[in-house]
């Protein structure tokens, strides 16, 4: 399974975002996240257990993404995006805010034109903090699979409570400035092209209408082994009718 052991890595050809300097701001060693989705790329959160819980600091991820930002320049490597991702959820280090900030003005000294990216499962929105501090990212990319609860724990398997209603009122609060990200997909336990969750997945999109949405399939590895995954025809099919209502819906699969 995917595992990164530096806090700046890449870049990387990102499907949904081009060249991707990636940002992990987890422990390096395992995996740490509140959703354990059956299809990450990352493995089961229970095969990446690690007695490590050191979040990269304010100040480790300055000297690491500073080195890493001024070779790349030197070397002239492009940058499309500054993206947080890495070995599970970002948000759940405490000082993400911060490291957001100080992501903004490394960015701004030596990649002006690169975006800053944040992949999140959207939980950690409830935070006042991470929901001030992710409206100010330029692609606050979040996460909704299903479009229920029962499908969520099928999918996502998160941990302690969930709510998809305090999430989808959470991202209301965004006025649409911000970009859906949804895995389409199908197990034993559910489909995404079931007439009753796109039906009810679209009528989520229309409610939140973000000014983008990404909607992709499975590309590597995943630790539930059933997996089907739909060809870019399929999803673009699939979302026909969000398309012929304006939607801008970016298909990779």
């Amino acid at each position: 399974m995917l595992h990164f052991d530096e806090i700046a890595f890449g870049p990387i050809k990102s499907r949904r975002l081009g060249s991707s300097l990636g940002v992990n701001i987890l422990p390096v060693k395992g995996k740490l996240c509140n959703f354990d989705c059956i299809y990450c790329e990352c493995g089961w959160n229970r095969d990446g257990m690690t007695p490590d819980r050191h979040f990269p600091t304010c100040d480790e991820v300055r000297e690491a993404l500073s080195a890493k930002l001024s070779s790349c320049l030197e070397a002239g490597v492009k940058i499309d995006s500054i993206t947080f991702s890495g070995n599970g959820e970002p948000t759940l280090n405490p000082e993400f805010p911060e490291i957001a900030e100080i992501t903004a003005e490394l960015r701004d000294r030596y990649y002006p034109e690169a975006k800053i990216s944040v992949l999140s499962n959207a939980t950690t929105l409830l935070r006042p903090r991470v929901l001030e501090a992710m409206k100010k990212v330029d692609n606050p990319i979040l996460k909704i699979d299903a479009p229920d609860d029962d499908g969520v724990m099928k999918v996502n398997r998160p941990a302690g409570r969930y709510s998809l209603s305090d999430v989808v009122s959470a991202l209301q609060s965004f006025d649409g400035n911000f970009i859906l990200q949804t895995m389409f997909l199908k197990s034993p336990d559910y489909d995404s092209s079931s007439q009753c969750n796109l039906g009810r997945w679209m009528d989520i999109v229309r409610k939140l209408h973000p000014r983008e949405v990404m909607v992709y399939t499975i590309d590597r590895e995943t630790p539930q082994k059933n997996l089907v995954k739909f060809s870019a025809a399929d999803m673009e099919e699939m979302v026909r009718p969000l398309l012929d209502e304006g939607f801008r819906i970016q298909i990779r699969g």
